[in-house]
């Protein structure tokens, strides 16, 4: 859990809701003919070098803004990134013919590679995914890899880290009248990103995106369920999903959602895409 110190909330809120307390003052004390300005003008009294951001009415271009800060954050603190051009570039494209069917096409998408063994997939906000080399090498198709990086793009089409930020900071605290300072909306996001599971509801909810995704991408949706069932009989649980609750509802879930006529798409060329990640090995 993110801990904010007492200097923390000194500069962070106290001095905004006082500018804004202040700017009311000076409002209501003038003739209405003066007074005739929105509240957008109010708040732009508060001190420049204080930048804050509204979760309440978070738009694209604001969440995407976040995404690049907390992107930065996590490459530089949190992970090392495969640095091979072609499988990024192979990566990035499985990302893209997902995310133009994904319904929230308004906003751009990068998807990056983590340069490590373990089984992992996360995503962040502002169209950022990343999957581990590991996932990639368990993975036996294609399709199974974009099952999961549809899943990761579900969430960010759903806002659902958006929701769980707008929570936390109201939990801890951090949240004065809708606005929360950028820099500790950055580091509380990642914090979640990385470390907190998203709900039960927000999974499933991901993962029936995941699976519109694959079939409007022409990928047979059968190799959802069937990696999710596969990871689930490894002897160690693997990262992608022990943050991640309620699996075996989950399996069942996709086994059922499953559409007969998208079941065997494409990507299940397994010699393909091993041939592939060779350069991994």
């Amino acid at each position: 859990m993110l801990k904010l110190s007492e200097s923390f909330f000194r500069r962070s809120w106290v001095y905004p809701l006082l500018s804004v307390a202040v700017a009311l003052g000076i409002w209501f004390g003038q003739p209405l003919l003066v007074r005739a300005f929105s509240l957008g003008d109010i708040i732009r009294v508060i001190p420049s070098g204080i930048q804050v951001i509204q979760l309440a009415n978070l738009s694209d271009q604001q969440e995407v803004a976040i995404g690049k800060q907390m992107n930065e954050q996590t490459i530089t603190r949190q992970f090392r990134l495969y640095r091979g051009a072609e499988l990024n570039q192979y990566v990035n494209q499985i990302g893209q013919r997902l995310a133009a069917q994904s319904g929230r096409t308004q906003i751009p998408y990068t998807y990056q590679i983590v340069d490590d063994k373990s089984v992992n997939a996360f995503a962040t906000m502002g169209g950022f995914v990343y999957v581990t080399t590991g996932l990639m090498k368990t993975a036996d198709n294609e399709a199974q890899l974009a099952s999961v990086i549809g899943h990761e793009t579900g969430h960010i089409v759903r806002r659902h880290l958006v929701n769980q930020l707008k929570e936390e900071a109201t939990l801890q605290g951090v949240a004065t009248l809708a606005k929360v300072n950028n820099n500790t909306i950055v580091n509380l996001g990642t914090t979640l990103a990385l470390s907190r599971p998203h709900s039960r509801n927000a999974e499933f909810e991901a993962d029936q995106a995941g699976m519109n995704m694959l079939g409007r991408a022409g990928y047979a949706q059968s190799a959802a369920p069937a990696f999710m069932s596969k990871l689930l009989k490894q002897s160690a649980t693997p990262t992608f999903l022990s943050t991640h609750p309620a699996t075996a509802d989950r399996v069942a879930r996709l086994k059922q959602a499953v559409n007969p006529t998208m079941a065997n798409g494409a990507g299940l060329d397994s010699a393909a895409y091993k041939a592939r990640l060779r350069s991994l090995s």
